[in-house]
């Protein structure tokens, strides 16, 4: 996630009349989920909880200013607070996510037009798991980082093989998805640059500003919504 971060809401911008009708017929639709399913940044909530939120905060910021490689960037805040499992559960008990307004009727609309839909982030699935099962989401669909911990449940490290622990990531899920499933079309939806660059192999990116506004995202968003309504409307229609 680059570029600045800006609280007042920049205007919406409407998808072209090509980019709306293939909204309506998407086959597969992958979210991101800080700052777009969810309001907050789930590794700043875990650190905060574990009483290290300032110092993983900054490493935060210089990872969306794309000044550190983003798997260096996951590995040093991780090392900040080295979470452990009980860390997370109680964090899960204590401060749960809390879903961005309109997401889950819009996931709701999606599965009743038969959409695939995919979690697909830099956060952790310890985390993102009981977000899904809210969501109506299968656990196989979460492409997400993965924490591992010792047989006492103290923290061991992150899988690097996941594809969303590394820059690419995200763009890496699509591809592979589009490849074992033959959707056509892919959307991607998310609030930072690194949703964006999972267009192509994403068919057409909508930038989310409803949480935090990315001027790069406005930008060269095929559509940029504040609303989760926005997208919502058109599949009524």
């Amino acid at each position: 996630r680059t570029s600045t971060t800006r609280t007042l809401a920049a205007a919406a911008r409407p998808p072209a009349e090509p980019v709306l009708d293939m909204w309506k017929r998407a086959q597969a639709v992958c979210f991101d989920v800080d700052s777009t399913v969810v309001t907050e940044e789930g590794i700043d909530v875990l650190a905060d909880h574990c009483g290290a939120g300032e110092a993983v905060a900054e490493w935060t910021r210089r990872a969306m200013g794309g000044s550190v490689p983003f798997h260096e960037a996951l590995s040093a805040r991780l090392e900040l607070f080295k979470p452990s499992l009980d860390d997370i559960a109680a964090c899960n008990e204590k401060h749960p996510l809390v879903l961005t307004p309109g997401v889950q009727e819009l996931i709701d609309t999606l599965h009743s037009r038969d959409v695939h839909v995919y979690l697909v982030s830099g956060g952790f699935r310890q985390m993102i798991n009981p977000l899904a099962d809210i969501l109506g989401i299968s656990r196989e669909r979460i492409f997400a980082n993965n924490l591992l911990f010792n047989a006492d449940g103290s923290f061991a490290g992150f899988d690097a093989d996941e594809p969303t622990s590394r820059a690419g990531g995200k763009a890496k899920v699509v591809h592979n998805l589009k490849t074992t499933h033959g959707y056509d079309p892919v959307f991607m939806i998310g609030d930072g640059a690194t949703d964006m660059e999972a267009r192509p192999p994403a068919d057409a990116f909508i930038g989310f500003g409803g949480i935090a506004v990315r001027d790069v995202v406005r930008d060269g968003a095929d559509w940029f919504c504040l609303d989760m309504q926005d997208m919502i409307a058109p599949l009524k229609n």
